[in-house]
Parts: C-alpha cells; structure tokens; sequence
C-alpha cells in the first residue's frame, strides 16, 4: 500500500510539474517561424538592426541576415533562446551543395550551419566580400 501511495503521489507531482511548465511556456519548440520574428530577434541580439535581407534556415534554427549598412547578423538556437553575433570580419566558411557552415571568430558562439538551399552560395559570396582579419 505504502509503494501504491508512492507512486501515485509522484504521478501527480510529475503532471503538476508538466502542466506548469506548459502555463509558463518553457521548453517548447524554439524555431524561428518567418521574417517578422527574425527581425525582432535581430533586435533583441543587436539593438537597432534593421535587416533588408534574411535568409531563415529550412529548420528554423538559425538565419543570417543582412542591414542596409551592409553589416550581417547571425542568429542561431541556443538552448530555449537564440544568440546573435554581428560578423565583421570575413569568417572561415564552408559551402557544401545547399548548406552553409560559418566558423564565427567568436569561439563559444560555435559555428553554424544554415541550410539556405539555392541562396546559400549568395550568402557565401557575400562573407567572402568582408575584409580578412588582420591575424
């Protein structure tokens, strides 16, 4: 009777438990869903960046994007948020058919691979066109 008691006072802790976590809204499935929320985690990531272009990952997992100054922003999921980092020097890169894989000089950001399809070569030509890290 004491483990029948046991177990049902830890099943109704644990639904308890799942149903304030959903209430509070964590733990759901981070992606980003169209331009409109890239933007305002653009903003979020950097304060007062107005992307002109976007390019989302099919997955919805990152996006890089680009503000009329020409400087590129780019987004990935980290854990329940996403993280930006501006990128100013040419990064290593690598384009593989529609992937594209950016190595940030920020090493704990990690690097980030956006399937992009097709715009994925755009995007490389453009990282190419930042001037070298002076290193």
């Amino acid at each position: 009777m004491i483990q029948f008691a046991q177990f049902g006072g830890s099943l109704v802790a644990i639904i308890l438990l799942a149903w304030l976590v959903h209430k509070l809204g964590l733990g759901g499935d981070m992606r980003i869903r169209n331009e409109q929320q890239a933007r305002e985690l653009a903003d979020e990531a950097e304060s007062g960046f107005e992307p002109v272009e976007i390019a989302i990952d099919r997955a919805g997992y990152s996006a890089i994007m680009r503000d009329a100054g020409g400087r590129i922003l780019l987004l990935r999921r980290h854990g329940a948020n996403f993280a930006g980092r501006l990128i100013t020097l040419r990064p290593d890169a690598r384009l593989d058919q529609g992937f594209l894989t950016i190595f940030a000089d920020d090493k704990p950001f990690g690097p980030v691979t956006l399937n992009l399809g097709n715009a994925a070569q755009e995007w490389a030509a453009s990282l190419r066109r930042l001037e070298k890290s002076s290193a």
